[in-house]
């Protein structure tokens, strides 16, 4: 028995299929075409959604690296001149409220940046006049400015948290090293796996930048309260 393959042909903005079934080969399918991307409507649609959900998720753990990097880094290096608790523990606050805010601002600048352009664009090209229900396919910087903030948060509480109620300074750097290291494994695999890329690669690449910037901003502080007496 001789096989027939389906067949599609374009004609006028639509795609022609022809059914493979010999009995059914007077049943024609009409699917409709983008004229200027030469794409089935609603082809790629779901592929798109995924990349932008994992590019938002993405962004967000990269947030979370942020606040964890800079919390903990600023912690050790106010315990290096000066290991009480408390002071270490008000520091990790203030730069937790500061880092929120200059994240948040800094998010909402260059997204609102983006926004004009693809505005500017829009008109350009006169495909539609920035009907309100287009709006939706803008970039947001409220939004984008709110997510910022909220993802510094919620890594830079953890360093914050993990040592609060220690006394003791030595067990204090060694909880918060720890603590600060499975994180950052944690989200280096989530960043890896959202950027398709290696795992162990990635998630070496943010621990190891993780220890470095504690170290230096560790041994940098110990160096300047050791010069200035």
């Amino acid at each position: 028995m001789v096989e027939i393959e389906a067949i599609s042909t374009r004609m006028d903005g639509e795609v022609i299929e022809l059914s493979p079934c010999p009995e059914q080969l007077d049943v024609i399918v009409t699917i409709p075409v983008d004229n200027l991307t030469g794409r089935k409507v609603g082809e790629g649609k779901r592929v798109d959604n995924f990349q932008q959900r994992g590019q938002w998720l993405r962004a967000s753990v990269l947030g979370a690296n942020d606040g964890l990097v800079t919390i903990a880094s600023l912690m050790i290096g106010v315990g290096a001149v000066q290991s009480n608790a408390k002071t270490m523990a008000v520091s990790g606050l203030a730069a937790l409220v500061a880092g929120a805010f200059s994240m948040a601002i800094g998010e909402f600048v260059s997204v609102y940046a983006q926004r004009d352009v693809e505005v500017s664009t829009m008109k350009i090209r006169a495909k539609n006049v920035l009907n309100p229900n287009k709006d939706e396919s803008l970039p947001k910087p409220f939004q984008a400015a709110i997510a910022s903030a909220l993802a510094f948060c919620v890594g830079g509480v953890v360093p914050l948290l993990s040592v609060a109620f220690i006394t003791d300074y030595a067990i204090r750097v060694v909880v918060l090293a720890v603590v600060s290291s499975v994180t950052l494994i944690a989200f280096g695999a989530i960043g890896a796996y959202y950027g398709r890329t290696p795992l162990v690669k990635g998630t070496l690449r943010v621990l190891i930048g993780g220890w470095m910037a504690m170290l230096v901003t560790y041994w940098l502080l110990k160096l300047f309260a050791t010069i200035s007496g």
